[in-house]
């Protein structure tokens, strides 16, 4: 019984972290959907707008507790994990399609990694270092294929994933440095306690009311904007700090190895296309999420 008990709490982060993938590999689409409307400013602002509102009861029910003596560190955790990277993924999605975006945000557990041993003195072994190169590699070639197939020219754009997925780095490691004594949920409303009265502002000083009122299939592109907010943004990160606090930054981050196949699979059904060299990329990020996972 204790075997059985100890094999089912192993599964229990892995299960997480499948199902993590797919609400996280499906939000470019979304995101995709919101630019067709609105501006990237406005995308991200709105998404944060939303999950704000949403987690703001459980904030209230919690802004007595911690959020006094850490409401510095907890508004810099909000900007680095939660608007700047919204914003700039938007960005990127204006020059890069959904399913390229999604491959590229598997660059986050190399900078989780880099970021833990550079500032938080946070060991890293031989094993773990080389499978997150090789899932960095495969999402690298499939960044690299062209329009026909083969090996295309570098576009500028990706620099906006990058920066989110260095923004991701630090935001893993704070989680492990100065929250694992906070709950998910405390942390997660707190952080959008901090950042969403920035984004509620920049929406209405922004030309958002105009575009509602005045363009076709402004409501619709709200509406993937606020199921972005609601389950891929407010519901997700409550179980990815969960699992953060489980297990490792290093180890949560490997979801993002996971994301581009859902993110590719979405593109598809939206008409992008799928080369060979899409699913060379493909193996080389699975082979480097089981090596982290066996030497983590």
């Amino acid at each position: 019984m204790k075997i059985k008990e100890t094999e089912n709490n192993k599964a229990y982060p892995i299960l997480v972290l499948l199902f993590l993938s797919l609400i996280w590999g499906s939000s470019f689409i979304l995101i995709k959907r919101g630019l067709d409307a609105f501006s990237p400013l406005q995308v991200g602002t709105l998404r944060v707008t939303f999950a704000f509102i949403l987690l703001l009861p459980f904030a209230v029910k919690r802004i007595h507790t911690v959020y006094r003596t850490k409401w510095k560190i907890i508004l810099v955790y909000g900007l680095v994990s939660n608007l700047g990277p919204a914003i700039l993924f938007s960005l990127a999605e204006t020059g890069l399609s959904s399913s390229l975006t999604g491959v590229l945000n598997a660059l986050t557990p190399i900078f989780t990694l880099i970021v833990g041993v550079i500032f938080y003195k946070i060991p890293s072994s031989k094993g773990q270092s080389l499978g997150l190169f090789i899932g960095l590699a495969g999402s690298v070639l499939i960044s690299a294929v062209g329009a026909s197939g083969g090996l295309g020219e570098f576009n500028y754009f990706v620099l906006f994933v990058v920066i989110a997925t260095i923004l991701y780095g630090f935001s893993g490691n704070m989680v492990r440095a100065y929250f694992m004594n906070i709950d998910s949920v405390t942390l997660t409303s707190l952080a959008f306690l901090s950042v969403g009265p920035i984004s509620l502002v920049y929406i209405f000083s922004s030309d958002f009311v105009y575009r509602m009122g005045n363009m076709e299939g402004a409501w619709i592109s709200l509406l993937y904007i606020f199921i972005l907010a609601a389950v891929g943004t407010a519901f997700a990160l409550i179980l990815f700090y969960k699992l953060i606090q489980m297990t490792s930054a290093v180890f949560g981050s490997t979801v993002t190895y996971l994301i581009p196949v859902t993110a590719i699979m979405w593109g598809l059904l939206d008409g992008e296309v799928l080369y060979p060299l899409h699913f060379v990329g493909i193996v080389l990020i699975v082979g480097g999420v089981y090596i982290v996972n066996k030497f983590k």
